[in-house]
């Protein structure tokens, strides 16, 4: 089982949604970067339930840094830190233990695992465990902002209601950072909820996309073929729950253009290099062009509904009937919209460290 993602900076991820913790060791970051605690609660505030459009389970997210930060400043050490989970309800599993959550990984974890796999809440596959990878983002963010470089997530659409898209890029995703529910056009929060709350009412959930933007990454960053810069992020992205689909800069659309549209320009401005259209969404040949880089990720309805669905006892291999208990959130996209910032922030640090050096995150 594996549970790292990096190469020169490496994050391993570990805990069980009704375990006692969950966390992170991060290793390969170089001494003298700044480590501010309020940095790391504000973007696990991010990620926490908001009212009637996410779960009722209300962790407090308090975490401990138990090693590789001295002084408010990482010292060259693996930095491992744990976030405690206080408000687990374990007995809403007990009963269903044996039945697969249509949807989920519960009949998949049995089968690898052996029946040793912790069922309750997901386990180790519950998103609960992304608030590790949160926590890691209050260290990298702030160390790529040094550096002018910049990530923000906006809700591109929730059960068929779009947000509008970026504009001025860089001032969009400043507007971000301190958004719990993210879109750039505010008047479609309402009814982005309105849509969430219809689904809650009914026993079902809706899904969404986001819309993530990086932008202050030189040209030069990425590698050709296997370890191409979309491909790192895609790989760190599917590691999401609930992710089902991603597309850069037009995607899907450039499929029904001709070259000559979907070609992006390149003109010299000022004295630096940039192409008049995004449709390449800031990557060529797996490499950073110096352009924002533009993608946008499926979220998935969430699959833990009220409605009966039919299903079967992975145990007894038999076919049965399943309706939800327990505390779930009727759309993940707006929870999970922090979670892409972060795990992106690890793939753009761990790609510069490979072209630049690992000290140079410091400098």
């Amino acid at each position: 089982m594996k549970n790292s993602f990096g190469n020169n900076i490496i994050l391993t991820i570990f805990g069980e949604s009704h375990g006692n913790s969950v966390g992170f060791v991060l290793d390969g970051i170089p001494a003298g970067i700044s480590v501010n605690e309020e940095n790391i609660k504000s973007l696990l505030d991010l990620r926490r339930p908001s009212g009637s459009i996410s779960t009722a389970r209300a962790e407090n997210d308090e975490f401990t840094v138990h090693s590789g930060v001295f002084n408010g400043y990482t010292c060259g050490t693996p930095i491992c830190v744990t976030i405690r989970n206080a408000d687990a309800r374990s007995k809403d599993y007990t009963e269903k233990e044996r039945l697969a959550r249509p949807s989920h990984a519960d009949y998949t974890a049995h089968v690898k695992y052996r029946g040793y796999e912790d069922y309750r809440g997901g386990g180790h596959f519950s998103g609960r465990i992304t608030s590790a990878i949160v926590a890691a983002g209050g260290i990298l963010i702030p160390a790529l902002n040094k550096k002018g470089i910049y990530i923000g997530t906006h809700l591109k659409s929730v059960a068929g209601v779009s947000d509008r898209e970026f504009l001025d890029i860089e001032k969009d995703i400043k507007n971000l950072a301190d958004a719990r529910f993210a879109v750039l056009d505010i008047s479609k929060k309402d009814e982005m909820e309105a849509k969430i709350n219809e689904a809650r009412a009914n026993g079902d959930s809706v899904g969404g996309v986001l819309e993530t933007a990086i932008v202050g990454l030189e040209a030069g960053v990425g590698e050709p073929w296997f370890d191409t810069l979309e491909g790192m992020i895609s790989h760190a992205v599917f590691s999401v729950p609930a992710v089902k689909g991603i597309e850069f800069g037009a995607g899907f659309a450039l499929c029904d253009m001709l070259g000559s549209q979907a070609n992006d320009a390149i003109t010299v401005t000022n004295g630096r290099t940039e192409t008049k259209t995004n449709n390449s969404g800031g990557i060529n040949g797996g490499i950073s062009n110096g352009m924002p880089i533009i993608f946008r990720t499926a979220i998935k309805p969430t699959p833990t509904i009220a409605k009966e669905q039919e299903t079967i006892n992975y145990v007894n291999n038999e076919n049965a009937v399943i309706s939800a208990s327990g505390r779930h959130d009727p759309c993940i996209a707006h929870r999970a919209r922090i979670v892409l910032d972060c795990i992106s922030a690890l793939v753009v640090a761990d790609a510069l460290a490979t072209r630049q050096g690992t000290d140079w995150l410091a400098l």
